[in-house]
């Protein structure tokens, strides 16, 4: 019977588990204002071209017609009537009146539960400029002062609200001050506000809500203004008011057709948001075939993983042969659907003109490797090379098919099959270190004696089949192998590439041994394919363990019943390195050191608008934690090391740097076992440290964290990126780690038992499966 930690069942929400910042965007919107919303949202668009966050829409009488104009203008619409009857024993007047109709939506919006931050926008204004500060505001409920009635009332067209007025308390106050009637009957919204606030709010500059009246007399509008209101009984889309016409003239510039519209965004300088590429692009496309939104929609589908999204929009236009870059993407999304011939032959085409011929060779090269002609890849990836010598892909791509593969020394019948994830020199040293530690999870011989290696990457064909069973079983673990879009395939949509066909046909026990799965909160799966390769893969085993109960939960989701308690629990084995690796005896001395990690990769799904926000929280931890022992930061991959930079140009800090990915197997352990405390982002960054007996504090942006931390009944040991006092929460908790480190090592040591006892379990059982 398997050891179990609780039988609670574990929390699998994404959002609660990384509790990353959910933001909207919140209008009130009727039909009389529906054409200034309309402006307000391609101004929105226009003037934050990276920025899509939800938009929440209440309305109480748009048609339908009226809707669809919305939807077509922003892709994460969000329609919910007005609630009035929360306010039919206060707010006074004629209820067919605009303002008291935007009054219930003003009072209504702190009814929102599902947003930890809402910016209210009215829909007389228009966006000028960038509204980065506002998304990173993440204390109070922020405005702009009243222009004309002082610092102590605040104009509520622009509302930034936090979460903590976004409750029950809040309403409260709301709903008491408006059936007192001690509020301005004239503006019920900031009347009720104002007297509820009573000047408590965080004040904001007067460009993020700039009145009109501040433009009597045909003033221009100033160049630092990013939203201009349109104050007063009069709005441009009804004619307008004399005295006003360079801010009329603001405004107008974003009263377009649909066309000009998407023109216009794709001429946009900076970052485009991929949700509005998609959303913008497409009907651009289907209208006039162009083929450069084309590529910008697919490269769009793919940084999103929508693979077979991005072949098809390609696929809908010509592509004139000497387009180059088109041709790479297409030939891009072609081969993440494993449609390889035609993809080499876009590639092909590609490769023609200098500017993209690099890529083009890159990718050429990866799929010759992914085939197994190691020949052919060097040839591709030395072209590349040969077109920019500093083209990282291509210089992956040539040490792979370079690399000389060990030579195996046991019999087929001695050995067992490993699919992992094989990682390169340089490579994520985490990922180095767990093929290896699986196999120690089955015995202390790691080597080819008793090892057959199959690259995940790797297309499965039958040759590589007759190899698996010639052997005596097949283990597939050595990472997250459950996520999409490190190495994309159309034959699985997870990182073993393998056809259900080559699957069905393998005759020796399959052993999945601590695989996880690894989507990040906002990052999804092509569920059809997935799921079915999914349910193949666990109908075929003979022991299914993965490292972590969310795992398992959400894996036992999209399986039938009859499936689901196959999937059991199988520690990491790097969590009980301690127990695996022969000879291992605990460190005599540690030195007074913290080790710091911070991973990059997904950036965007990891830090959303918080990262100038952690950059700051983690410089104060820093700097407390200094004052205590020496902190390092310590770099599974070389992007790691973008926290120490970052740390130094912005905040004066400096850290040394442990490339850990240039490290041994052996010195990724004793490092780690020889400091005293590792803080780190890398699901690894923690794992690794616990297994070897070091105490950790895992910074949790992905879920994988919280889950494994929940494993071991510590969830004190984590703390989110996006927590307010980050800083001041981290530190107590490493400080309070130092100070007592003998009793926390043991807690570790005691934490690792549990898990031990889970693996030896499992390792009985999987003996019987192979009959020795």
């Amino acid at each position: 019977m398997t050891t179990t930690f609780t039988s609670a069942a574990p929390n699998t929400d994404a959002s609660a588990l990384t509790k990353k910042r959910r933001i909207a965007f919140a209008s009130y919107v009727d039909e009389n204002y529906l054409p200034g919303f309309l402006v307000l949202l391609r101004s929105l668009a226009l003037s934050n071209p990276g920025v899509c966050e939800d938009f929440v829409v209440l309305y109480d009488d748009l048609r339908p017609a009226s809707i669809a104009k919305i939807r077509a203008l922003h892709p994460r619409i969000v329609l919910q009537r007005v609630n009035d009857t929360h306010y039919d024993s206060y707010v006074k007047g004629d209820q067919d009146n605009y303002l008291v109709r935007k009054a219930y939506f003003i009072l209504d919006i702190f009814r929102l539960r599902d947003y930890d931050t809402v910016i209210t926008l009215d829909t007389d204004m228009v966006v000028l400029g960038g509204l980065g500060e506002l998304l990173e505001l993440r204390e109070g409920l922020a405005a702009v002062p009243q222009f004309f009635y002082g610092q102590h009332k605040l104009n509520s067209g622009l509302l930034v609200i936090q979460k903590e007025y976004l409750s029950d308390e809040f309403c409260a106050k709301i709903d008491k001050t408006g059936r007192s009637g001690d509020y301005e009957l004239d503006k019920h919204d900031q009347g009720i506000l104002n007297a509820v606030l009573d000047g408590d709010f965080v004040r904001l500059d007067a460009k993020y809500n700039f009145v009109k009246r501040r433009l009597s007399g045909d003033l221009p509008v100033p160049e630092e203004t990013k939203i201009l209101h349109f104050t007063g009984r009069h709005k441009p889309w009804q004619g307008g008011e004399s005295g006003y016409a360079q801010a009329e003239d603001r405004w107008r510039e974003f009263e377009m057709t649909d066309a000009e519209f998407h023109a216009a965004y794709f001429a946009s300088s900076g970052g485009l948001h991929h949700d509005l590429v998609v959303h913008f692009g497409t009907p651009h496309v289907k209208r006039t075939g162009d083929v450069e939104i084309a590529r910008k929609v697919a490269a769009a589908h793919i940084s999103a993983g929508d693979y077979q999204d991005a072949v098809d929009v390609m696929s809908s236009v010509h592509i004139p042969l000497d387009e180059a870059w088109p041709h790479e993407v297409l030939g891009h999304a072609l081969m993440s659907v494993s449609r390889y011939e035609e993809a080499k032959t876009q590639l092909l085409l590609a490769s023609a003109a200098p500017n993209r011929a690099a890529t083009a060779f890159a990718r050429l090269a990866q799929m010759a490797w992914v085939h197994g002609d190691n020949t052919e890849a060097l040839r591709y990836a030395t072209a590349g090379l040969t077109v920019d010598p500093t083209h990282r892909s291509s210089r992956l791509w040539a040490q792979r098919a370079a690399a000389v593969p060990s030579q195996e020394q046991g019999s087929a019948e001695d050995q067992l099959a490993h699919v992992a994830f094989y990682m390169d020199r340089q490579g994520n040293a985490g990922d180095k270190l767990l093929p290896e530690t699986v196999r120690l999870g089955f015995g202390p011989d790691t080597t080819s004696r008793r090892w057959h290696s199959v690259h995940a990457h790797r297309y499965f064909d039958k040759a590589a089949l007759e190899r698996v069973n010639s052997r005596r079983g097949l283990v597939i673990g050595g990472g997250g192998l459950f996520i999409p879009d490190t190495m994309p395939n159309g034959n699985s949509a997870w990182q073993w590439n393998v056809p259900d066909e080559h699957l069905r046909a393998i005759d020796v026990p399959i052993m999945i041994y601590a695989v996880g799965f690894n989507a990040f909160d906002g990052q999804s799966y092509r569920a059809q394919r997935f799921n079915e390769s999914l349910r193949l893969l666990v109908e075929k085993s003979s022991f299914f363990g993965l490292r972590n109960h969310g795992s398992i939960a959400k894996v036992r989701g999209m399986l039938p019943p009859e499936l689901q308690d196959k999937v059991v629990f199988q520690p990491c084995p790097t969590t009980v390195m301690r127990q695996l690796v022969a000879g291992w005896t605990d460190p005599a001395y540690r030195e007074d050191t913290v080790m710091l990690n911070a991973a990059y990769d997904r950036a965007g799904l990891r830090f959303g608008h918080d990262y100038a926000h952690f950059l700051a929280e983690m410089a104060k931890a820093v700097r407390k934690i200094g004052e205590h022992t020496e902190v390092k930061c310590v770099a599974h991959s070389l992007d790691d090391e973008k926290i120490a930079f970052d740390l130094r140009r912005e905040h004066g800090i400096s850290l040394p740097v442990i490339p850990m990915y240039d490290f041994s197997n052996d010195e990724i352990r004793e490092t780690y076992a020889k400091t005293r405390l590792v803080i780190g982002m890398r699901g690894h960054a923690g794992m690794i440290p616990f297994g070897v007996g070091t105490p950790i504090i895992s910074l949790i942006s992905h879920p994988k964290m919280a889950y494994f931390l929940n494993d071991i009944e510590r969830p004190e040991w984590g703390v989110s990126v996006h927590e307010r006092e980050l800083g001041d929460i981290l530190t107590e908790r490493a400080i309070g780690i130092l100070d007592n480190h003998s009793r926390t090592v043991a807690d570790v040591h005691d934490r690792q038992e549990q898990l031990w006892k889970v693996t030896e379990e499992n390792r009985a059982t999987i003996k019987k499966i192979l009959g020795r």
